[in-house]
């Protein structure tokens, strides 16, 4: 399972996805250009001293992103999805991809998809944040799939 975050726009939330993907020992692909530097304080903020711990790889374009073989499916989270996240069966091998904050993704990213999943929400309202949006379908992927890091207790 992996985290595609596709040329993330606000630095906070990459920080909080990187967090989160750490957190739950799911890797991370940062298609860029990026609409910040990766070293901006505000993501390190946000990732706190879990960045170190995040496995990250990093690419210059979604040209190089595609060229990369991938073992899996590339599942897209868009709003223009019909198929409800929690109805999708997710594989261990899926890469989650999420779109820029101020924009999604561009038609030919979208059609690249392999599936595309929606996170439900009340009628006429746009979106959620990113990183709570990576929260919510990696969470799901990762109970669906038993990935979700043991339970100790």
């Amino acid at each position: 399972m992996r985290l595609a975050l596709y040329q993330p726009d606000i630095p906070q939330n990459a920080g909080s996805i990187l967090r989160l993907a750490a957190c739950l020992g799911v890797a991370v692909d940062i298609i860029e250009p990026c609409g910040f530097v990766l070293d901006d304080r505000r993501l390190k903020r946000a990732a706190m001293d879990y960045l170190g711990q995040a496995e990250i790889r990093r690419f210059v374009s979604w040209d190089a992103y595609v060229r990369t073989p991938r073992a899996g499916r590339l599942v897209l989270l868009s709003t223009k999805a019909r198929l409800p996240y929690h109805r999708f069966a997710f594989a261990a091998e899926d890469s989650l991809l999420l779109g820029r904050e101020s924009a999604g993704v561009p038609p030919e990213v979208a059609q690249a998809a392999d599936e595309r999943v929606l996170i439900p929400m009340q009628p006429n309202l746009r979106s959620l944040n990113v990183a709570l949006a990576a929260a919510l379908a990696l969470g799901e992927a990762l109970r669906q799939t038993g990935l979700l890091p043991k339970d100790e207790a």
